[in-house]
């Protein structure tokens, strides 16, 4: 015989048991780097991801009237574009509401059709190749400029203000490195900077002697590199073992705070100039200044990178889903090319290919062994 009190026990297990199932669960999936030589960057993603969850299932958000969950489904791509598909198709498996990700374009291309296929929208926080919203699938949206804007200011600002004279260029052979590369090229060249050579790597690279050798003997002023920081630090110490004094730019793949460890007392201060796709100024500073204190409070690390540009790609698609009052992809497809979102990284809204409209770029140098803040344009 049972007693009332395991009577009530198990009637109030029963109830809870029953809103546990009642309350829909919307799957938002994240791919990055988790793994390799920019898994640093990859787990700076997700944690913009996570922040955002755990945030939105505090506040109880609800869609259609209902009360949601929201569950991170997180894969790693290793920046490899095969394993990239295999975890877009991962997630397509997995029935997830919508994608954030992946971290770069070599990855992010690829995967775009997987998502495109399966209707699923897909929201880049860092990816720039401009091929990526040119493809025509109507599920994919960035809310970061494209290498069109970031590569064209850099080339610019290399000749109109470095006042550089002899311009290398070297790229990473990637869709991100080679198309930021290529832009960078065509703006040096269209601002009257000459090119006196384009050489080129991989990312996994971490001997270059021979190409840095024979950039040496044309004597430049400016070094352009399309990479990330895993290979442009190791690059900044052989320069200064072979004598180039060069100023060295790049895009948002070495604009990172990693990038002076990777480097270590190779970089000289104002040697490295580079731009970050995104930026605030303003009274928008305060948004990301309390961001990066929420960061370090959860994760017990500074923001490396694009987290805050995570952070705001979550809450855009979920602020869709909330004014669609559907979690269902195609039902909030709609509303999410529609968005008109106030982020903490500004307002996020989109054009008619996907890419965010007035999208910011930062100029930074580093000084002391820390980024320094030259401008932010539009």
């Amino acid at each position: 015989m049972q007693t009332p009190f395991k009577l009530s026990l198990i009637t109030a297990l029963t109830l809870a048991s029953g809103l546990v199932s009642a309350q829909q669960v919307v799957k938002i999936g994240h791919v990055g780097p988790l793994s390799g030589a920019i898994a640093h960057l990859g787990k700076d993603n997700e944690n913009g991801a996570r922040l955002a969850i755990e945030e939105l299932n505090a506040k109880g958000v609800k869609i259609g009237g209902k009360a949601v969950k929201f569950e991170l489904v997180a894969e790693d791509d290793a920046a490899d574009p095969k394993q990239g598909t295999a975890a877009a198709q991962k997630l397509v498996d997995s029935k997830v509401n919508g994608v954030i990700g992946h971290l770069n374009s070599g990855t992010t291309i690829p995967a775009s059709k997987i998502y495109s296929d399966a209707g699923i929208p897909q929201i880049s926080p860092s990816a720039t190749n401009p091929k990526y919203t040119r493809n025509g699938f109507k599920t994919a949206f960035r809310v970061v400029a494209d290498d069109v804007h970031l590569g064209g200011t850099l080339g610019r600002y290399a000749v109109n203000t470095l006042k550089g004279k002899s311009i290398a260029v070297i790229d990473d052979r990637t869709a991100y490195g080679q198309g930021v590369a290529d832009e960078f090229k065509k703006a040096a060249i269209a601002a009257g900077g000459k090119v006196v050579g384009h050489e080129f790597t991989t990312d996994k690279a971490s001997d270059f002697m021979a190409i840095l050798t024979t950039l040496k003997a044309k004597n430049p002023d400016v070094v352009f590199f399309g990479g990330m920081d895993a290979v442009g630090g190791p690059m900044l110490r052989q320069m200064k073992s072979l004598g180039i004094n060069a100023k060295f730019m790049g895009g948002d793949g070495i604009c990172t705070t990693e990038l002076v460890k990777l480097a270590g007392d190779a970089m000289a201060d104002g040697q490295v100039v580079c731009a970050e796709a995104g930026g605030v100024d303003g009274n928008l500073k305060k948004g990301m200044d309390d961001f990066g204190v929420r960061y370090k409070k959860r994760f017990n690390d500074d923001v490396k990178l694009y987290a805050p540009y995570v952070y705001d790609a979550v809450n855009t698609m979920v602020d869709a889903m909330v004014r669609a009052g559907s979690a269902d992809p195609a039902k909030y497809l709609p509303a999410l090319a529609q968005a008109n979102y106030k982020g903490i990284t500004g307002t996020i809204a989109f054009d008619q290919k996907g890419d965010i409209k007035n999208g910011a770029l930062t100029l930074y140098t580093f000084k002391g062994g820390k980024r320094d803040q030259i401008a932010v344009v539009r």
